[in-house]
Formats: C-alpha cells, sequence, structure tokens
C-alpha cells in the first residue's frame, strides 16, 4: 500500500497522537485533544447534548484545596487554573484567623453576595457543604438554613454526609422525607455522599434515598471516599447507585506507596470507568474536585503550587469525558 504524503491530515494525526502519548499524561494536558480537521474539540461542558443523551458535564474546583489560603486567592487561583465552576469548601485562612466561606446562622443575603462575588469573577457556584451530619441533634435546623443560603447564591446542590462511626438509617430517612420537599419548594438538591460507616457506599446512600423517594434528596458519588474508609473498588459499587448520581466530589486514592488520597489520575481509581456509568444521562453533572494533591508530596507552601495542581486535575478530567463522549 503507496505511504500517505506528508501532508495527509490523517498521517500527521497518527504522529501528533504518538508524540503526545510518548509524553504521557503530562502530554495531553499540555496539548488540548483536536478534531480530525485539525481544529480543537469543544470543552466536554460546551458541547450541544444531542437528544438529552450525552451527559453535560460540569468541571468545578472546590475551594477546599485552598483552605490554608485565603478565600479570594482560592476564587481567583480557580479562575486562573481555568475552571469555569466552584465548589464552596467550609473554611479559610483569613488576617482574623480560620474563617468560614459561610456559617450556618449566616443571612442569605449574605449567601447572595458570596455567589455574585464568584460570578463577577467568571466563576459559576455549583455546590455547597452543608457541614453537618444528618443525625446531629440540630441537623434540621442547619440543613433548613443551607437549602436557603443556596437558593439566594444561586447554588444547585447543598452537599451532606454521615458520620464516619456509624449513620442512622431510620432517622436519616425520616428527616431526608422530611427536607426533600423543602429542597425542591426552593429549587435546591440536596445530595448526600459516603464517608465511612454505615454510609460508606454508594449502595447504601442509594438504599436511603429510594426509601426516601423525593427529587430533592440524591446521591453524590465520592470515590476516593469509598477506597479510603472501606478499602473497597468504587467501581462496582457506582453502579448500585448510578440511577441516583447527581453529581461527584472528584478524588483519588492510592494504596501503594503511601495509602492516601490524591489528585484524580494520580491514584488507583479508573475514572474512565467511573464516569461511564453517567456518561450519557442526558443531565448537568457537577464534577467537584475535592482532592487535587500529589501523592508523597507535602502541600505546596504557596498558592501558586496549588494552582498548578488544581490545573492538573481539570485537564485530566477533561482528556477522560472527551475520550468517553467522542
Amino acid at each position: 500500500m503507496r505511504p500517505k504524503p506528508e501532508t495527509d491530515p490523517d498521517t500527521l494525526d497518527r504522529r501528533s497522537w504518538l508524540r503526545t502519548s510518548a509524553a504521557g499524561i503530562a502530554g495531553w494536558a499540555a496539548c488540548p485533544a483536536t478534531t480530525k480537521s485539525g481544529g480543537p474539540l469543544p470543552r466536554a461542558e460546551d458541547r450541544p447534548i444531542g437528544k438529552g443523551d450525552r451527559t453535560r458535564f460540569q468541571i468545578a474546583c472546590m475551594t477546599l484545596p485552598y483552605a490554608r489560603f485565603s478565600l479570594q486567592r482560592a476564587l481567583t487561583g480557580i479562575r486562573a487554573a481555568g475552571y469555569r465552576y466552584v465548589a464552596w469548601g467550609t473554611t479559610h485562612q483569613e488576617a482574623d484567623g480560620r474563617t468560614p466561606v459561610i456559617a450556618p446562622d449566616a443571612p442569605a443575603d449574605r449567601a447572595k453576595e458570596l455567589g455574585k462575588r464568584c460570578r463577577d469573577l467568571g466563576l459559576e457556584p455549583l455546590m455547597m457543604f452543608s457541614d453537618i451530619y444528618p443525625e446531629a441533634p440540630n441537623a434540621p435546623k442547619v440543613l433548613k438554613a443551607r437549602i436557603l443560603q443556596a437558593e439566594a447564591a444561586g447554588i444547585p446542590q447543598v452537599l451532606t454526609f454521615g458520620h464516619t462511626k456509624g449513620g442512622n438509617h431510620r432517622l436519616w430517612v425520616e428527616r431526608f422525607k422530611e427536607l426533600g420537599p423543602i429542597a425542591r419548594d426552593h429549587g435546591v438538591l440536596l445530595v448526600v455522599k459516603q464517608h465511612g460507616g454505615e454510609t460508606g457506599t454508594g449502595a447504601a446512600c442509594a438504599a436511603i434515598v429510594r426509601e426516601v423517594a423525593d427529587g430533592g434528596v440524591m446521591v453524590n458519588y465520592d470515590a476516593g471516599n469509598v477506597m479510603d474508609y472501606l478499602d473497597l473498588d468504587p467501581i462496582p459499587d457506582i453502579k448500585a447507585c448510578a440511577d441516583l448520581v447527581r453529581s461527584f466530589c472528584i478524588k483519588d486514592h492510592r494504596n501503594f506507596p503511601k495509602d492516601q488520597d490524591c489528585g484524580p489520575g494520580f491514584g488507583e481509581i479508573d475514572h474512565y470507568r467511573l464516569l461511564q456509568s453517567v456518561a450519557f444521562t442526558g443531565r448537568a453533572m457537577p464534577l467537584c474536585c475535592e482532592n487535587i494533591s500529589a501523592p508523597l508530596l507535602p502541600p505546596p507552601a504557596d498558592p501558586n503550587g496549588v494552582d498548578v495542581l488544581a490545573r492538573r486535575a481539570r485537564e485530566f478530567l477533561e482528556v477522560v469525558i472527551d475520550g468517553l463522549q467522542a
């Protein structure tokens, strides 16, 4: 068979691919994927959903990896790392000490102001922590307040999870049945993720959500927690709850050479298999990077180092999604 000429676009594409592969995943991150004609592929979250089948993944970075720095530095760093979406963490180191992103008893107007602050920087907030276990005595009051804050800020999801030492299935169901209609009335989704103990798997969270049977309460999936707390492979587990998953807390995990959480692509979790389970739901699906750290290395001493890890996490997820939905 006659060799194709040097200028043949297919030949050039193959050679470009081989060069990128030789450089490993860092090469993928540095060189955006291209179409066969040589133009850049649209970002996964920008692609239209044909007939409601393709999931519109929204890659966000939590402010949590920047907890040792100010909230303002977190937001500017996340935007500089190429994100268009953000998830609010818990606390940040401000000039006057550790300060909540937003306190549970803060007025809804405070959340509205913070939402505007994010959007003025070019970041759309997608999720906020509730900072309360569902079984806590004051959980109903705090979760109701968080729902009102989320509504005011224009945040679609409030995240909660159970205590690592166990849960209370009956109490969770009772409380979520009360909170589900409230969340729906305010245009907010309450999502529950795995956090060890009796609610440490997606299957366990799904059992609760199915019993609650309210569209205001769904599952958030945290594959890193499933592997970390229970030493279970999250890939079979997510199949038990994929129909109920509405968002992800993205973190990876390694058992070797050290047992530790890390950023996506640095660990042992297969993100292709993980996200394939929800790649064609037709829904918007927040992927909120909670842990972006590099294994075995200390956290960066300055926020610029966090920016580098944040960008790498986003680029890794974009490559995975582009491949799954190509």
